[in-house]
């Protein structure tokens, strides 16, 4: 069933690209309605809705912004992670995860590669669904930060287990196996490290540090 979505070259075919989109809406839609719940009006706003939408988009764009990128995937982007921790920041863990599944099928439609199912779960939808969990630090103290490393963490955990439950077979024969064990970890960690470290040093800046807590105090009121 999942081939009529997919090329012989691993792309999505017209019926790929409208079920991704069909689902980002949906996931878009439901990550307002967690917004929703989380606020003190427990209603939706057009306030979450527009915050919600800017920092997806946001996002977005900014995957475009590659500083540089790996032969094999993968990529140092211009803060692109940072939006959707904030969202998490803003409006907890559900809304988190629910907009990094969005943004990862965003992903997935912005540059498709499928070897299976699971390796599209991996790479795309779970990698980014679990940038939501910096919405678990929201309230302790210097939570963005805090939020903002444990979500790398979590995401470069599922491109692991993505290197190693499916890329490792498309290495060359001379791959040395002792290296095989590390090889996806190394990897996909030295991309998303270098991320983080410019991103820490830019939201660590006073001016900017101060500009994200007024924007917060906006996007929950």
């Amino acid at each position: 069933m999942f081939n009529f979505m997919v090329t012989s070259d691993g792309g999505l075919t017209t019926a790929g690209y409208a079920i991704a989109i069909i689902a980002g809406i949906v996931l878009f839609l439901a990550a307002i309605y967690f917004a929703g719940k989380h606020s003190e009006k427990q209603k939706l706003t057009t306030r979450q809705l527009v915050f919600c939408a800017v920092a997806m988009a946001l996002a977005f764009v900014t995957s475009y912004l590659k500083i540089f990128t790996l032969p094999w995937g993968g990529s140092v982007t211009l803060c692109s992670m940072l939006l959707i921790v904030l969202v998490a920041n803003w409006y907890g863990v559900g809304t988190g995860i629910t907009v990094g599944l969005a943004y990862g099928i965003l992903q997935f439609i912005q540059e498709p590669y499928v070897l299976s199912f699971f390796q599209v779960c991996c790479d795309y939808i779970l990698a980014f669904a679990a940038l939501g969990v910096a919405g678990f630090f929201a309230k302790q103290s210097h939570g963005l930060l805090k939020g903002y490393i444990a979500a790398v963490i979590a995401r470069g955990a599922f491109h692991a287990l993505g290197g190693y439950l499916y890329w490792m077979s498309y290495m060359p024969e001379n791959f040395p196996k002792s290296l095989t064990a590390v090889y996806p970890i190394v990897y996909n960690y030295s991309y998303l490290v270098a991320e983080a470290i410019i991103t820490v040093i830019v939201i660590s800046i006073p001016a900017v540090a101060k500009a994200l807590v007024q924007v917060k105090k906006a996007a929950i009121q």
